[in-house]
């Protein structure tokens, strides 16, 4: 009867992480879309809307605490999982809080004309969302294998991203004016390129759950992306 409860729990958990991760795509998205088209209107609804997802991670973790608590003892693989939904949640957390930033990025700019059509950043987004929709089914699936990959595609948000640098600074250099928005769309760029090395930590808690070792993905160095591009 107690490992019968136990497979209830963790499959309603599973099932609540999968409504969070919905959650987040759709703020990240909607956000980049808001950002695109200049609707503060809606950028400000998914500003306040971010509590929502942050409620559910508090909700998700307490029904985690409890398990843990109550359905002793835990062990193995099961114990693996439990801690690692701790993990996921928060990583969906802050990824949602980057959706956040992009809409008060919308907000800050305004009806103001973008200082560039706004084409790579959305790529960026897609790529990302993508990347965490399949770190979120190979973390429900415990498909390490599917893990191990996703993160390959890192190095093309990091390609997007160096190339919106690329650009906005030479905006900068040819109209010192539109520094100011051009520093924070640099700064969404920046939250997408960070929720791609976020979806790389969900991959590794996969990998963990089947093997029990906590190890890094081996994917190209960010910092040295950066320090070849001449950025800070």
């Amino acid at each position: 009867m107690a490992r019968e409860t136990l497979d209830r729990k963790i499959k309603h958990l599973r099932d609540e992480i999968l409504i969070m991760d919905s959650m987040v795509e759709q703020a990240v998205v909607a956000s980049v879309e808001a950002l695109k088209n200049h609707d503060v209107e809606a950028a400000r609804r998914l500003y306040q809307e971010d509590e929502i997802i942050n409620a559910k991670r508090f909700e998700i973790e307490n029904e985690t605490m409890v398990t843990i608590a109550t359905q002793q003892p835990i062990m193995g693989t099961d114990l693996r999982l439990l801690a690692s939904i701790l993990e996921v949640t928060s990583e969906l957390e802050r990824i949602g809080d980057y959706g956040k930033g992009i809409a008060r990025i919308c907000i800050n700019i305004g009806s103001e004309p973008h200082v560039k059509p706004l084409i790579d950043i959305p790529r960026m987004a897609e790529i990302a969302v993508d990347m965490l929709h399949q770190a979120v089914g190979a973390f429900i699936n415990a498909d390490a294998e599917a893990a191990r990959i996703i993160p390959d595609r890192d190095d093309e948000v990091d390609d997007l991203y160096n190339q919106v640098y690329r650009e906005l600074v030479t905006i900068i250099m040819q109209k010192p004016a539109t520094i100011d928005q051009a520093n924070t769309l640099m700064w969404a760029a920046h939250n997408l390129e960070r929720m791609a090395d976020r979806v790389t930590n969900i991959c590794e808690r996969t990998i963990y759950i089947a093997s029990g070792e906590l190890r890094e993905i081996d994917v190209t160095d960010d910092e040295m992306l950066k320090s070849n591009s001449g950025h800070a």
